[in-house]
């Protein structure tokens, strides 16, 4: 792989870091329900009055550590490497948190950023995975669950969404404010994020992974399309 090819991929791990957060953060201001990944931290957030990001970043900690007990003899100690991938994303959060400021009673206002969010969140979802390096703890533990269940990645990934929405239910009860975190946002984030990445995926992936190197496919028209002064 060139070194060019490796900026590129690099350069889209990172932008994917920035568009997942602010996906992530937008979520949060539409008070309509958060995605299940982050249900748990948020409620837990809103109820002890903590920082989400610094929550987020010990529940993303606690996905990490599962993964290496789920994996038992096969786990990878690369996996690791999450954490402090965790720590920079948890920081974009609270940077978007701090800076992004919405305040309103508009149930069709907070819909729309709702729907900004999710294809955000999507996007953001989809080029994190697809430049193959370090997933963000949310992939991991959905990825390690469908290994030890051998069991495919979809299902894996709505059983640990329920896994979540549960625990956020039970927190919510438990601290009196029933179903906080959770709502009509949650059931859209699980609709919607997956046809963002397959939208995404399906207009843009092929290009990517040429430009990074991720694929050996020889195709000039794409590549004059997407960098033509390397054509």
């Amino acid at each position: 792989m060139k070194k060019q090819q490796w900026g590129f991929r690099i350069f889209f791990y990172l932008l994917s870091l920035v568009i997942l957060a602010l996906g992530i953060t937008l979520n949060t201001k539409t008070g309509l329900g958060v995605s299940p990944i982050i249900s748990v931290s948020y409620s837990v957030s809103q109820v002890l009055g903590l920082n989400f990001g610094n929550v987020t970043f010990v529940w993303y900690a606690i996905f990490v550590l599962a993964q290496l007990v789920i994996r038992g003899k096969n786990r990878r100690w690369y996996d690791l490497l999450q954490i402090p991938l965790s720590i920079v994303f948890t920081r974009f959060l609270n940077l978007f948190d701090a800076a992004i400021h919405w305040e309103t009673d508009s149930f069709a206002a907070n819909l729309v950023l709702l729907a900004v969010a999710i294809v955000f969140t999507g996007v953001g979802a989809a080029m994190s995975v697809n430049m193959r390096l370090v997933p963000n703890p949310g992939d991991g533990i959905v990825a390690a669950v469908a290994d030890f269940l051998h069991r495919d990645m979809g299902f894996a990934k709505n059983l640990f969404d329920l896994i979540n929405i549960s625990i956020t239910f039970v927190i919510g009860i438990v601290s009196g404010h029933f179903l906080v975190g959770i709502g009509v946002g949650t059931v859209f984030a699980v609709i919607g994020v997956g046809r963002a990445v397959a939208v995404f995926n399906h207009l843009c992936k092929r290009r990517m992974d040429i430009l990074t190197g991720i694929s050996d496919e020889n195709d000039n028209d794409i590549r004059e399309e997407v960098c033509p002064e390397q054509a």
